[in-house]
C-alpha cells in the first residue's frame, strides 16, 4: 500500500462520508442532530452543565422518555458527557463535550434563523393553504 500524504489523507477521508448515499453513517449522523429535541438540548446545555430536571424544564412539551432518548443517544454520539455525584440522592449532570460545542454555533444560527423566519413562514404556508383549498 503506498503511502499518502496528509492532504491526501484528508481528501480521501472526505470522500469517505457522502451524506448523500442512504447507508452512510454522515446520514445518519445528520439525521440525528437535525432533530428538533437534540437542536434544543445541545442549545439549552450551552451555558454549562444541567441536571436532568433543568434541562426538562428548558424544553416545554418534551416528555421524560424522549428527553432520556435524546441524551443517551448525544452520549453515545460523543456531544454530551453525563456526570454521575454520588450522593443520597444521587446527582446526574449533563454537559457538552468539546465536540458538542463545536456544533453549538451551528445549531444556535439554525435556530435563529428558525425564530428570526417564522412570520415569512408561516405566510407562506397559509398562502399555500389557500391555493390548494381553491383547487
Amino acid at each position: 500500500m503506498p503511502t499518502l500524504t496528509a492532504a491526501q489523507r484528508r481528501q480521501q477521508d472526505k470522500m469517505a462520508f457522502d451524506a448523500y448515499l442512504a447507508e452512510c453513517p454522515s446520514r445518519k449522523l445528520l439525521d440525528r442532530i437535525s432533530d428538533k429535541w437534540v437542536v434544543l438540548v445541545i442549545t439549552a446545555l450551552a451555558d454549562g452543565p444541567q441536571r436532568f430536571s433543568e434541562i426538562s424544564r428548558h424544553l416545554a412539551g418534551v416528555s421524560q422518555k424522549m428527553l432520556t432518548q435524546t441524551l443517551r443517544t448525544l452520549e453515545r454520539d460523543g456531544l454530551v458527557a453525563r456526570h454521575v455525584t454520588p450522593s443520597v440522592p444521587v446527582r446526574v449532570d449533563y454537559e457538552l463535550t468539546p465536540l458538542g460545542r463545536s456544533i453549538l454555533g451551528p445549531i444556535r444560527q439554525l435556530k435563529a434563523w428558525a425564530e428570526a423566519h417564522m412570520p415569512e413562514v408561516a405566510e407562506a404556508q397559509e398562502t399555500y393553504d389557500r391555493r390548494q383549498e381553491a383547487r
